[in-house]
């Protein structure tokens, strides 16, 4: 019983959008009904609001965090539930209730949620994503490949299982939300960060959120 209900309200707070949220906040459009119409910081930022854009970020890292860390303080020794709680945050920021469960693609409520789990897993998966954008200029590559080192991390820094297994699944979807973004990288038509609108593909920058 207790771990659904650390369930249950680990996915209703990562269903909690911040984009829609800060939109409102700055009495901007709603970010579903313009540029990717995708409710996450990338599109958020297409306004013009940088402050919006920030706090969305901010928020929907914070929410990951906030989930697995209520999950470490309340049942420390519980790596099943915590794993449980941190993939059901996830989940809940790409299919939130709230929405309709048409959410974003989960990059930064990730990392919040890497970042609780292992801090040392969240650099490192944070570290490859800065790494990459500056070497390639592709914010959707930096995703890719920091999300597939996640696992990997979480593995070299032995953590439990569940918890590495947990990374995997995040892993496997993050991925999976980006099949557009893999299309255009193969392509060649993937947009470059700092490209001005209208160069490149609407979605090839929509990878933070």
């Amino acid at each position: 019983m207790t771990t659904l209900v650390f369930v249950v309200c680990a996915y209703l707070l990562g269903s909690v959008s911040f984009a829609v949220l800060m939109s409102k906040a700055f009495g901007l459009a709603d970010p579903r009904t313009y540029g990717s119409h995708n409710p996450g910081a990338t599109n958020v930022l297409r306004s013009g609001k940088k402050l919006a854009a920030a706090l969305t970020l901010l928020g929907d890292a914070a929410k990951g965090w906030l989930a697995v860390w209520l999950a470490l303080r309340f049942a420390p020794g519980d790596t099943l539930l915590v794993a449980l709680v941190a993939l059901s945050a996830f989940l809940g920021h790409l299919f939130p209730v709230f929405l309709r469960f048409k959410g974003g693609k989960g990059v930064a409520t990730a990392l919040g949620v890497l970042l609780a789990l292992n801090v040392w897993l969240g650099l490192a998966a944070l570290a490859t994503w800065l790494l990459v954008a500056l070497l390639f200029r592709m914010s959707s590559l930096a995703a890719l490949l920091a999300a597939a080192g996640a696992p990997v991390y979480a593995m070299l820094l032995a953590m439990p299982h569940e918890h590495v297994a947990a990374a995997l699944a995040m892993s496997l979807l993050l991925i999976w939300r980006h099949k557009s973004n893999i299309v255009n990288l193969l392509a060649g038509k993937e947009g470059r960060i700092g490209k001005k609108p209208g160069q490149s593909a609407g979605d090839a920058t929509d990878s933070r959120s």
